[in-house]
């Protein structure tokens, strides 16, 4: 059922990524990280040496590559994110496409193709969406909406832990305002700016673990369906 869409956006590293795909295991939905969508742009952005701003570039970039996302339980952020048939590893993840993916995320052409993308995914059967426009944008209808945010020293903690688990020492500091920042832009940006819907289910999950977030979520939403 379409109307059984649940979109998950959130501040970065507020676990966005770990409850969307526990929940969709659970619910027996698709699970879709938006996020990782925008990564890839960044990461091809960088690989073929187009200025992050071009916005006519990036455009003409993107209709030459195919970015597919695989649901894989094996991975460690429960998708592989295919790109023209080729995997990427953890690349997405490295600090420079970290720090590139605010940029492209801000263009409007951009927005507005994968945007078109993501819709398709979801016209496929229920979704489990996770990203920062999707309650807002991309599936405003969602039976389901949640934000999800925590404090910016602890979204910091999981973040550099997340870089040293893959031997990249950043100091906390850096980390931290790398967080800052990404939340600054993401914030102001004029197209589709991260802000929680109206009628989504704001849950902070600063002292609790990625299962109590699932079980808030689940309650959430047997509630909806008596």
């Amino acid at each position: 059922m379409a109307n059984d869409h649940v979109a998950i956006d959130g501040t970065t590293s507020a676990g966005k990524t770990t409850v969307s795909q526990r929940l969709a295991m659970v619910t027996g939905h698709l699970y879709l990280d938006t996020g990782a969508m925008y990564r890839s742009v960044a990461y091809l952005a960088l690989k073929n040496g187009v200025d992050l701003d071009n916005e006519s570039g990036l455009v003409t970039m993107l209709a030459h590559h195919k970015i597919v996302i695989v649901p894989d339980s094996g991975a460690a952020a429960g998708y592989r994110v295919l790109l023209d048939g080729h995997g990427t590893g953890d690349r997405l993840f490295d600090p420079d496409v970290a720090a590139a993916v605010s940029t492209v995320a801000a263009l409007p052409a951009i927005r507005h193709e994968l945007v078109e993308r993501q819709r398709r995914i979801a016209a496929e059967g229920p979704v489990v969406m996770a990203g920062r426009d999707i309650g807002t944008v991309v599936l405003p209808d969602a039976r389901h909406k949640f934000f999800l945010t925590a404090s910016i020293d602890e979204r910091a903690r999981r973040r550099q832990a997340e870089f040293q688990e893959r031997g990249i020492d950043i100091p906390f500091d850096e980390v931290r305002a790398q967080i800052a920042e990404r939340d600054r832009l993401d914030s102001t940006r004029a197209a589709s700016p991260l802000r929680a819907a109206p009628d989504a289910i704001t849950i902070d999950s600063t002292e609790l673990e990625a299962d109590e977030v699932v079980a808030q979520m689940r309650a959430v939403m047997a509630a909806a369906a008596t």
